[in-house]
C-alpha cells in the first residue's frame, strides 16, 4: 500500500492487490457517500419485503445495492460483488470480493430511526483489507485499510482504555432473525447489564464496530452475524486497535455465518471468559 497524508484523507492512497489491481481508497469512499442520499427516499424505505423472521429488505436496500455495484463495476471489473441482496453462489473468495451491506440496519431505516449504514469490505484472497462504514445520518465516514491505522472523517481514532466491565458501555444485538436463541441470549444480557455501566442496543452491527472502534463503546457482541454484517467494521476495530473474536475467544474469521464480541483491547476477553463463553 502506498503512504497517505497525515490527516488520513487518504490522498493518493491506493491498495495494491495481490493480482496487481490497485484500489483508489478516495474513489470507493465517494461512491459509498453518493449511495448514502439514497437513505433520504422514504417513499422506497416503505416499501419492504419480507425475507424471514424479522428479516426486511427495502427498496432503498436494492437502489444502494445496485448504485454501488454499478460504480464498483467501472471502476474495477475484475472484483467479484457479494451483495446481502444476491445469492453469491459464484463468488470465488481466494480472488478479490467487495463484500457489501447496502443497508446495514434496515428495520432501523423502514422506521426512520436514523441508526443504519452503509458497510462496504474489500478482500483479497480471503482477508480484509480496507473497510468502509459510512452513516449517512450523522455524515460519519469510517474506514480502515489493513497496516494504516481506522479513521473517522479524516481523523485517526482508536479504541478506549477501559479495562474493567464497571467502566464499560456495552453494545448488545439481540440476533432478531434468531428469535429461538432470546431465552439463551437474554439471561446473558442481564448479567452483563448488572456489571457494566449500561449496555444499549443500535440494531446495527457495522455501526456498533465503528462505535467501539473510535471508543464510543468498550464492547460488543451478537449471535449469527453475516459476513456483509461484521466484514468491514471487523478491519475497523482491529486497525484501532482492538479485538474482534468469536465466542470461544479465538480472532474471528471470515466466515458466511459468525458469533461476533469485539471492542477495545481488553473487554472483548472479559465477555468471553466470564459471560459468552458458555453460550
Amino acid at each position: 500500500m502506498r503512504t497517505y497524508d497525515g490527516n488520513g484523507e487518504g490522498m493518493g492512497m491506493e491498495i495494491c492487490a495481490g493480482n496487481g489491481s490497485k484500489i483508489d481508497v478516495e474513489a470507493v469512499k465517494a461512491v459509498v457517500k453518493e449511495a448514502g442520499k439514497l437513505f433520504r427516499d422514504r417513499e422506497a424505505a416503505g416499501h419492504t419485503k419480507t425475507k424471514g423472521v424479522a428479516d426486511y429488505v427495502t427498496e432503498v436496500d436494492f437502489a444502494v445495492q445496485q448504485f454501488i455495484y454499478g460504480k464498483l463495476q467501472e471502476l474495477y471489473p475484475e472484483v467479484q460483488f457479494m451483495g446481502e441482496e444476491k445469492s453469491n453462489e459464484e463468488i470465488d473468495r481466494a480472488g478479490l470480493v467487495w463484500v457489501l451491506d447496502p443497508v446495514d440496519g434496515t428495520t432501523n431505516l423502514i422506521h426512520d430511526y436514523r441508526n443504519s449504514a452503509v458497510s462496504l469490505a474489500f478482500m483479497d484472497g480471503g482477508r480484509i483489507v480496507m473497510g468502509i462504514v459510512y452513516n449517512p445520518y450523522a455524515d460519519e465516514m469510517f474506514w480502515a485499510a489493513q497496516g494504516q491505522g481506522c479513521y473517522l472523517n479524516g481523523r485517526r481514532v482508536r479504541v478506549s482504555s477501559a479495562e474493567k466491565m464497571g467502566e464499560s458501555l456495552i453494545s448488545i444485538g439481540t440476533s432478531p432473525y434468531y428469535k429461538a436463541m432470546a431465552e439463551e441470549n437474554f439471561p446473558v444480557f442481564q448479567a452483563i447489564f448488572m456489571d457494566c455501566q449500561d449496555i444499549r442496543r443500535t440494531g446495527s452491527a457495522a455501526l456498533d464496530l465503528a462505535n467501539a472502534a473510535c471508543g464510543r463503546i468498550e464492547g460488543y457482541f451478537e449471535r449469527g452475524l453475516k459476513l456483509w454484517d461484521f466484514a468491514a467494521g471487523m478491519l475497523l476495530v482491529r486497525e484501532a486497535g482492538g479485538l474482534v473474536l468469536d465466542y470461544r475467544g479465538a480472532d474471528a474469521g471470515t466466515g458466511n455465518v459468525s458469533d461476533i464480541v469485539a471492542g477495545n483491547g481488553r473487554i472483548p476477553r472479559i465477555l468471553v471468559e466470564e459471560y459468552l463463553g458458555r453460550v
